[in-house]
């Protein structure tokens, strides 16, 4: 089967690689269709890292995406030859105390896709345990499947921020993961909510999802969310752009006492932040890596009208045109790139 893997920095390369088999009463073989292009697809194209995470042999990218099952092990129930699913690409141990306390996400021997050395999924064909394939409700397209993952990541984002009625939200990055963050937040029930990005497209693209207010990135950004969302700062300051920049940014904006949630992945993995202000203030500064228990809110949510994860699609490929596509998602244009597996 085709597959597109990473070789090194800007060298990938679409090539034969063995199509997988189901080898476990509970997998399932999807024949993929859609996979989005995320941010930390780009970094490991063009850095060859994101964070402690370092490519150091082949890979194979890709891990949001959907498709269409064909074959099902002997104890899977519910799902046959033509369903439409979408695939929570991470399968953890299901045994250590992380996962037996609901947050899977920090198994240490979690099998994450397109996470070094593990390979991805944009390739013709995965398998998959069934407790992470999600069905997709009627009239839902698959396009909309593979951005359930994006999705789960807003999703544990609010919940992890305490989004609620009430409460007033700054989103720092109106990229695609800002974008998923800026429409959950307004489904959880947000006072107001105000984003930020140096993209003044991004920034139309905010309005028309539910921003109360954008703010183009230059200039004093902390004073004038101030007066956007009130003078001791928003309840709540979502970091979504993964740069040193906008996390001091939001240590600074957020209100006494208030909750910083960092989302974004900088290059760097560390710098300084204003650690005299986080105590000071008795800020809660939480990090939120990846999801765990969202895939099936995220897929509610769309299902219900409640978000509108079409509207990120910005730029479509065929697997064929994959190098064009990230050359194109690594100068930032657009908001969401999505390849068919035709």
């Amino acid at each position: 089967m085709k597959a597109a893997v990473l070789h090194g920095i800007r060298d990938l390369r679409l090539e034969e690689v063995p199509e997988p088999k189901i080898t476990a009463p509970d997998e399932v073989l999807v024949r993929v269709r859609w996979v989005g292009v995320c941010g930390s697809d780009v970094h490991y194209y063009t850095r060859g890292r994101v964070g402690g995470c370092v490519v150091e042999s082949a890979m194979i990218l890709g891990h949001e995406c959907s498709g269409e099952v064909v074959e099902v092990g002997a104890e899977v129930k519910g799902l046959v030859m033509g369903t439409k699913v979408a695939m929570e690409p991470g399968v953890p141990c299901r045994r250590c105390e992380h996962c037996h306390g609901g947050r899977y996400n920090l198994c240490p021997d979690i099998v994450f896709w397109a996470t070094p050395p593990v390979d991805g999924s944009l390739t013709e064909y995965v398998v998959m345990p069934q407790d992470f394939v999600f069905r997709l409700p009627e009239g839902m397209s698959l396009l909309e499947g593979a951005l359930m993952e994006p999705l789960a990541t807003g999703v544990a984002v609010g919940r992890r921020g305490e989004v609620a009625p009430g409460r007033t939200v700054a989103i720092l990055g109106a990229g695609p993961i800002g974008l998923m963050c800026l429409q959950v937040c307004c489904a959880f029930g947000a006072d107001r909510v105000a984003v930020t990005d140096i993209r003044s497209e991004r920034l139309e693209r905010a309005l028309a999802l539910g921003a109360d207010a954008t703010i183009e990135a230059s200039g004093d950004v902390v004073e004038r969310l101030r007066q956007e969302l009130g003078r001791q700062g928003p309840d709540i300051v979502i970091e979504a752009a993964g740069t040193e920049e906008t996390t001091r940014q939001a240590i600074e904006a957020v209100r006494p006492g208030g909750t910083v949630v960092l989302v974004g992945i900088a290059p760097e993995p560390a710098f300084p932040v204003n650690v005299a202000r986080i105590i000071q203030s008795e800020l809660q500064v939480r990090g939120i890596f990846r999801y765990a228990n969202t895939f099936a809110t995220a897929v509610s949510l769309c299902a219900r009208g409640a978000v509108d994860v079409k509207s990120l699609v910005t730029h479509t490929f065929p697997l064929e045109r994959v190098v064009e596509a990230y050359e194109l998602a690594a100068t930032g244009a657009g908001v969401k790139m999505m390849i068919e597996i035709p």
